[in-house]
C-alpha cells in the first residue's frame, strides 16, 4: 500500500533514483514581508552511483491548493557546479512572502551519472535583518543516485505487486 512506502523506504535505507522532489512552503511568521534572495545547491559528496535495484511506485501527485503561488526549479546535480534553475515559464528569484503571502518552491533534482549528496540554502532580508536557511532531510543532506542501467521495478497503480520497469501501459 502506498501508505506504506515511507516505513518501507526508511527499513532498507532506499535512496531516490534518477530524480528527486522536494516541495518548500515558505511564509512569513509576523506583518514584515520577507524577500528571498536566492536559493542555491551545495554539493557534500559525489560518488558512482549506487548498484542497487530501481524500484518506482506508480501513485497520483498529491496537489497542492487554496490559490498558494507554486513556482519550479531544476537541479543537474551531474554539473560540476548544479545550480538552481527555474524550469521553461517560471521566473527567477528574488520572490517575496509574509504571513498572509506564501510561495510554494517544487524542486526537481536530477542526475544520471552520480550519487549526490546535497542540501539547499535559501538566502532572505527583511529590512536590516538577513540570513541563510539550511534546507535538508532532518539535518542530513538529500541524497538522490543515477539509475547506472540498474535493474527496474515497478509497482503500477492497482496493481498486485512489483513487475519488471516498462512492462506496463502508462
Amino acid at each position: 500500500m502506498e501508505r506504506d512506502a515511507p516505513a518501507w523506504v526508511a527499513a532498507t535505507g532506499a535512496v531516490p533514483a534518477g530524480e528527486q522532489y522536494v516541495t518548500l512552503t515558505l511564509q512569513g511568521s509576523g506583518a514584515d514581508t520577507v524577500v528571498l534572495d536566492g536559493l542555491a545547491v551545495r554539493t557534500v559528496t559525489k560518488r558512482a552511483p549506487l548498484p542497487w535495484n530501481d524500484y518506482a511506485m506508480g501513485y497520483p501527485g498529491v496537489g497542492c491548493g487554496a490559490g498558494v503561488p507554486t513556482r519550479s526549479f531544476g537541479v543537474a546535480l551531474d554539473s560540476a557546479r548544479p545550480a538552481v534553475a527555474p524550469l521553461p515559464g517560471q521566473r527567477d528569484f528574488p520572490f517575496s512572502v509574509s504571513e498572509s503571502e506564501p510561495e510554494v518552491f517544487h524542486i526537481k533534482a536530477a542526475t544520471s551519472a552520480h550519487d549526490v549528496s546535497w542540501y539547499l540554502e535559501l538566502s532572505w532580508s527583511s529590512g536590516s535583518r538577513h540570513g541563510t536557511l539550511k534546507i535538508d532531510h532532518n539535518g542530513r543532506p538529500f541524497r538522490t543516485s543515477g539509475r547506472g542501467g540498474r535493474t527496474g521495478y515497478e509497482f503500477p497503480l492497482g496493481g498486485e505487486g512489483w513487475v519488471g520497469a516498462g512492462t506496463t501501459v502508462h
